[in-house]
């Protein structure tokens, strides 16, 4: 039983160092894709640049007053985010209330659209427009409590 034990802790190292060539060989080694057709290597392919995803674009849009309502505001600025996706956030300020809501085109139009904003004051604001180019527009604004303003978006 000795002589067994003698043979067997012989072949461990044996074992182990034969595990250490094979891998210690294949180290060094990489697959390369053969074309079956030809026989030859693939050869690498460049990666294609994928472009960068458009960036929202941000319109500035004036409201003048349309009524005797307004006229004490006088011309307010907005500003309208484009997510180019048909929507986009909508802001402004009037007298002292900040508006926040949304622009979004209308259904089956890629010119017409709607703006809303709640106020922090509890008032709120909707706007109708129309696109006349990609960049430029026209519309009405009504305040909750009456005021009326003519605006127009773009720079």
């Amino acid at each position: 039983m000795d002589v067994l034990n003698v043979v067997r802790s012989a072949r461990r190292p044996l074992a182990v160092a034969s595990m250490a060539a094979v891998v210690a060989a294949l180290a060094a080694c990489y697959v390369v894709p053969i074309d079956p057709r030809t026989g030859q290597a693939v050869p690498a392919q460049t990666p294609v640049a994928m472009p960068a995803p458009a960036a929202p674009l941000v319109f500035t849009a004036r409201l003048y007053p349309a009524n005797d309502l307004a006229s004490g505001f006088g011309v307010v600025h907005a500003s309208v985010t484009n997510d180019l996706q048909g929507r986009g956030t909508f802001n402004t300020v009037i007298g002292g209330e900040s508006f926040s809501g949304e622009a979004t085109r209308k259904a089956g139009s890629s010119r017409e659209g709607l703006a809303n904003g709640a106020g922090n004051r509890g008032g709120y604001i909707t706007c109708a427009y129309t696109m006349n180019s990609a960049t430029m527009g026209s519309g009405t604004c009504r305040l909750s409590s009456g005021a009326l303003f003519s605006m127009h978006v773009g720079n």
